[in-house]
């Protein structure tokens, strides 16, 4: 079972900050650490080489190839899958996708 780079683009990281800068603001500090962590960690996990995820539904990202894959229920990571890397390009909260 293999591993393939994982290259995060400035919008998905700039998302991820975002939240997290909303989590702390909310009083919650570690908590938002807390959650940077989790998520790139399971930014890392989606690099196996046997896992493939469907492509995403939302229209704009399906025309871009991106595989989508959920996180937490409420978020959804979009990315493209390479034979050598994986590209996250995006990282949004779910009811914010609509067609």
């Amino acid at each position: 079972m293999g591993k393939r780079k994982v290259n995060i683009l400035e919008q998905a990281a700039t998302s991820v900050a975002e939240i997290a800068y909303f989590i702390e603001g909310k009083g919650m500090p570690l908590t938002a650490k807390r959650f940077v962590d989790g998520v790139f960690e399971f930014f890392a996990t989606i690099s196996i080489d046997e896992l493939d995820h469907r492509l995403c539904s939302y229209s704009r990202w399906k025309d871009l190839g991106y595989q989508c894959v959920g996180y937490k229920k409420k978020y959804v990571v979009a990315y493209l899958s390479l034979q050598t890397e994986i590209i996250i390009c995006d990282f949004v909260v779910a009811k914010l996708l609509k067609d």
